[in-house]
C-alpha cells in the first residue's frame, strides 16, 4: 500500500500498525532522503521510495515529546511546572529543622580546624 503524504519537516507522523511515532527532522531534495527521528530517539534514513511504502498517517505532537527531541531535563521542554514557590527562594541557604531546634548562628557556632571538620571535644584528664 503506498501512502500519498508528502514528508513535512517538523511534522510527527505514526506508524498505522504498530502505532509508533516518529519525527522528520530533515529533507535533502538533492540526494532524496529524509531523516527521521523516532519517538525513542533513533534516527533513521529513508529514500523518497521507501518514504512512499511506509503505512503511516499525521499524527499530533504527542504531550511527552522530549524522548524523540533529545531534550534531558524537564524544565528544557518550556513549560512553566515547578514544584517550588517563590516563597522557598527568598531566603538563601535556608535552614530547614525540626521545630523547637534553634538555628546556630556565627557566634554559636563551633569553631573548625582547619579542615573545616571542627575540633573534637577533649575531656580533661585527671
Amino acid at each position: 500500500m503506498h501512502n500519498e503524504l508528502d514528508p513535512l519537516e517538523d511534522q510527527w507522523y505514526a506508524y498505522i500498525d504498530k502505532g509508533q511515532l516518529f519525527y522528520i527532522v530533515a529533507i535533502d531534495e538533492d540526494a532524496g532522503t529524509i531523516e527521521v527521528q523516532h519517538f525513542d530517539g533513533d534516527l533513521e534514513e529513508l529514500t523518497l521510495d521507501e518514504w512512499r511504502e511506509l503505512n503511516i498517517r499525521l499524527s499530533e505532537q504527542p504531550e511527552n515529546w522530549d524522548g524523540a527531541l533529545d531534550i534531558g531535563e524537564q524544565d528544557d521542554l518550556g513549560t512553566d511546572v515547578t514544584d517550588t514557590n517563590q516563597e522557598d527562594w527568598l531566603e538563601p541557604q535556608q535552614d530547614y529543622r525540626p521545630s523547637g531546634q534553634e538555628k546556630l548562628t556565627p557566634e554559636t557556632e563551633a569553631p573548625a580546624d582547619e579542615y573545616g571538620e571542627g575540633y573534637m571535644e577533649e575531656e580533661p584528664l585527671e
